[in-house]
């Protein structure tokens, strides 16, 4: 792996406007996520129109750099060379990440959504830096990849694994010492922090979980 291309991050937060609540908007929780100790950001909010996912990515990374965070892109490698983001975050039905790595160049991270241990090692035959791996437990955004994976399955996947694993699927603060013992690098996640009462002191707990702080 280049040595630019280094995975320096385990609090990944995936966006989705939806998770957020009527009280708050998107880019103010993120924002205090990233105050929080939040070391990665991932654009999805895959449904929005190009314009407006634009138009957001250019928001995050203003907020990203400003908090010394990574930017990546799900799925779209435009978005993410217009904003200068730092990657791309693909799936089994995304462009493929030989071609991702073409458009991209040699430097930008490209992550992929792993739902078993074989496609781990496909992905980082093909050009990965790193894979979230999911669901470890029962999330409702991911009840259509079948039950749960469970612990044993990520330590599984971890120690056969080349790439640095994000476990993600019903992460929470009192789940990330099991997920780190059976060797995740780090975390991804969405409702335990956008949904949280207060972001800033969720992602602020979950970074010291981690070991960050």
């Amino acid at each position: 792996m280049d040595r630019d291309r280094c995975v320096d991050f385990s609090l990944y937060l995936i966006s989705d406007r939806k998770a957020v609540p009527q009280n708050r908007d998107l880019l103010t929780t993120i924002e205090q996520a990233l105050e929080g100790g939040t070391d990665a950001v991932q654009l999805r909010d895959k449904d929005l129109p190009a314009d407006q996912r634009l138009a957001l990515a250019r928001q995050l990374r203003v907020l990203t750099r400003r908090h010394r965070a990574r930017l990546i892109i799900n799925g779209a490698v435009d978005i993410a060379l217009a904003v200068e983001a730092d990657g791309v975050h693909l799936g089994a039905s995304s462009l493929p990440i030989a071609e991702a790595r073409r458009l991209l160049g040699p430097q930008k991270l490209i992550g992929y959504s792993a739902h078993g241990p074989e496609e781990l090692l496909t992905a980082h035959e093909q050009g990965a830096d790193f894979a979230t791996f999911s669901p470890i437990f029962f999330t409702p955004c991911k009840a259509d990849f079948g039950p749960p994976l469970g612990l044993q399955r990520l330590a599984a996947a971890c120690r056969i694994s080349p790439l640095p694993v994000l476990a993600l699927g019903g992460i929470d603060i009192n789940r990330v010492s099991a997920v780190r013992r059976a060797g995740a690098h780090g975390i991804a996640l969405i409702s335990a922090i956008l949904g949280a009462e207060n972001p800033r002191e969720a992602a602020r707990d979950l970074s010291l979980a981690l070991g960050l702080r």
